[in-house]
């Protein structure tokens, strides 16, 4: 049985053709993202394939403390919802605390789960209340056969717009 979870005009199932969730690893300029949400647009309607626009406002899990993060939450889903807005396809940031869910979720289409916040049970619960698709990446720490438990904790608040990856 095929699952199809709608996403603003993107169609996703395992039946269907690609679905490309691609971008930058963290959002830097809103030219930045509007070039590359432009080109992978553009390549994806060519190919057939539908396309997600993927940037973070906050790589939260970087290994040094150096490490650079990101434009931040205001500035994030400002750059995201004019990529939203102009390029017309759905867009998807990653989300890594409880509080950060509700306030994501008015501006972009699919919250993303990192992998290494998988399995965080109050995390999944408050991104699958907000309606929102979720995007659960799968931890490397966890055997595919133990996913359905993670993506269980999104279903029960009601909530069935929910990929793995």
């Amino acid at each position: 049985m095929s699952k199809t979870v709608q996403v603003g005009d993107v169609r996703i199932a395992n039946d269907l053709p690609l679905t490309v969730i691609a971008g930058p690893c963290q959002l830097e300029s809103l030219e930045d993202a509007l070039m590359i949400a432009d080109i992978l647009a553009e390549a994806c309607a060519r190919s057939g394939a539908g396309f997600i626009f993927k940037g973070s406002f906050d790589k939260a899990n970087r290994t040094s403390f150096d490490g650079v993060r990101g434009v931040g939450l205001s500035a994030g889903l400002g750059i995201l919802a004019q990529v939203k807005e102009r390029v017309g396809c759905p867009v998807l940031t990653d989300v890594h605390a409880v509080d950060q869910c509700a306030t994501v979720a008015t501006c972009v289409d699919i919250l993303q789960i990192p992998a290494f916040l998988c399995r965080q049970t109050d995390l999944l619960l408050a991104a699958g209340a907000t309606g929102k698709a979720v995007n659960i990446k799968k931890g490397q720490f966890l055997a595919p056969w133990d996913m359905p438990h993670v993506a269980q904790k999104v279903a029960s608040t009601s909530n069935e717009k929910i990929l793995l990856t």
